[in-house]
């Protein structure tokens, strides 16, 4: 009975990790549009950001980056530099809705954005990213 307990031991810890890792892995943050637009107000550039909206038109592809033009519920329009070289292009369409996540930037005007929407991190981008739509995550 001995010998049966020391493999079944170390095989139902192994399995108990794999479990608790793979929960981990599907654990993300949950949109907060509020805190998005006080980012947005008060200039937090770097800001790492969690947003729902609802897309203004079909988006576009601009160089290695698919556009997104999208309408925050507090009426914010933001454009969501998605990288599609880091990441699969995501297939929205003009009204959409889709979850974002990612690092707030500033352009002058003021204009606001989001990148970093990619899991695969590069230097300019400290965090993994996401755009949901539909229930399927584009990373």
């Amino acid at each position: 009975m001995k010998e049966g307990w020391t493999w079944r031991l170390p095989c139902a810890l192994a399995s108990a990790l794999l479990l608790a890792a793979c929960g981990s892995a599907v654990a993300r943050d949950t949109p907060d549009d509020a805190v998005l637009h006080q980012d947005i107000a008060s200039g937090r550039a770097g800001a790492e950001v969690t947003f729902d909206g609802t897309l203004k038109a079909d988006p576009e592809q601009v160089g290695t980056h698919e556009h997104l033009t999208v309408t925050t519920p507090a009426g914010d329009v933001l454009e969501v530099d998605h990288n599609t070289k880091l990441a699969p292009w995501v297939p929205a369409h003009a009204g959409d809705h889709v979850v974002i996540h990612g690092e707030l930037y500033i352009d002058p005007g003021p204009r606001a954005g989001v990148h970093c929407t990619h899991a695969h991190t590069s230097s300019g981008c400290p965090r993994a990213g996401w755009v949901e739509l539909g229930g399927n995550y584009y990373e």
